[in-house]
């Protein structure tokens, strides 16, 4: 099935002009088409079409997944929250209180890559050794890349540290690239690095949608 994503401001990469009204067109995994919402739209008469506020862009990069969902714990909500709180739990002394074991790794970090969805994250870096962890990361549809150096502390918000929010673009949207975008409800790229990544209405992987706002 062929589905047209449009918004009010595309920015299909880093140092690319935006596109006001401009649009992706999903085929299967891939991106088929790229331009003005009007002609694709025009140009695929039947394609499902998925109208978004705000700006769609690449999704967005997080730096130091294993440390994100192997050296930490998020709370099993409603379940854990009385109890642990809500935040994200870190640190040796801390997890060894928990008890940790492979299952419960694999729990939290389902529950980890559901935070990073939503925030628009289509990609981490980092070294899995946890396998329970590594399956809940392929099975979220994030893609893993290698860690580079001096790339800063990991943190669920893949735009801090970042000058422009561009920087965090994991790939670039362009016909044949992979199916992998996000869009936030901002004026743009400036408001995103200023707002934030929880302003991220839908994120598409591999041409499906993984997280959408309720």
């Amino acid at each position: 099935m062929l589905t047209i994503h449009t918004a009010e401001l595309l920015v299909t990469g880093q140092g690319i002009t935006a596109l006001p009204r401009g649009a992706v067109l999903v085929e299967g995994d891939r991106l088929a088409a790229v331009g003005p919402y009007e002609e694709l739209a025009a140009a695929y008469p039947h394609a499902r079409a998925r109208s978004w506020p705000g700006v769609l862009t690449p999704g967005l990069l997080a730096r130091g997944g294993d440390e994100l969902l192997e050296r930490t714990y998020y709370p099993d909500d409603p379940y854990e929250t009385t109890e642990l709180g809500t935040e994200p739990i870190s640190g040796a002394e801390a997890l060894d209180g928990l008890k940790m074991t492979e299952p419960r790794w694999g729990n939290s970090a389902r529950r980890g890559t559901q935070k990073l969805l939503a925030r628009g994250v289509v990609a981490v870096t980092g070294r899995f050794s946890i396998p329970s962890v590594r399956t809940a990361v392929v099975r979220s549809g994030l893609a893993v890349l290698p860690p580079t150096p001096y790339e800063g502390p990991a943190s669920l918000n893949p735009l801090a540290g970042r000058d422009r929010a561009e920087e965090a673009f994991h790939g670039v949207l362009e016909p044949g690239a992979p199916a992998r975008f996000a869009v936030f409800a901002v004026a743009g790229p400036a408001e995103l690095l200023e707002q934030g990544p929880t302003t991220c209405v839908a994120t598409v992987i591999g041409g499906r949608l993984l997280h959408r706002r309720r």
